[in-house]
């Protein structure tokens, strides 16, 4: 048996070690805003924090994470009030969707680290592929989220935001 706390709940898979992170939590806990996208570790839709740092769910096994906390897109913010999500959200970044769970998850690991992000910081952290181009607007809303994770500016200030 593995056991790690996800989402600030202990669990204890009783699944063969070597199974990616990314199974266990969407076959085993139901966790499904984790994307299986690529599976080789190269799209970034699966990203979760571990320990405070983006990984891949993907490339992680349930074995290597013994004793660990992991956070998924459910344990990050039950009302999407987390600054990242709302920054993303008033800036309409989101389209078809797919990619924005772990986009969230690794721009909210950058944040916690440097809630006032260089573009360059930005394009490093946070390497996930999109395929709608969401780019140039994601750039602006972690830019954003760090405002307003530093306390520098509010939902309602958004620069050019439509509402949700």
């Amino acid at each position: 048996m593995t056991r790690f706390t996800v989402n600030n709940q202990p669990v204890e898979y009783k699944m063969d070690p070597r199974t990616p992170l990314l199974w266990a939590l969407r076959d085993a806990s139901n966790l499904t805003g984790t994307k299986y996208g690529c599976g080789t570790g190269d799209c970034g839709a699966c990203t979760v924090d571990v320990d405070g740092t983006a990984r891949l769910a993907c490339q992680e096994t349930i074995g290597g994470l013994e004793g660990t906390f992991v956070t998924t897109i459910e344990g990050l913010s039950k009302d999407r009030g987390h600054p990242v999500q709302q920054a993303l959200i008033a800036a309409n970044v989101p389209q078809c969707g797919y990619c924005i769970p772990g986009v969230v998850m690794a721009a909210s690991v950058l944040l916690r680290a440097n809630r006032n992000p260089s573009e360059a910081d930005i394009k490093e952290a946070i390497p996930n592929i999109c395929r709608c181009g969401i780019y140039p607007r994601l750039i602006d809303a972690i830019e954003q989220a760090g405002r307003i994770a530093r306390g520098d500016a509010a939902l309602d200030t958004l620069e050019g935001a439509s509402p949700p």
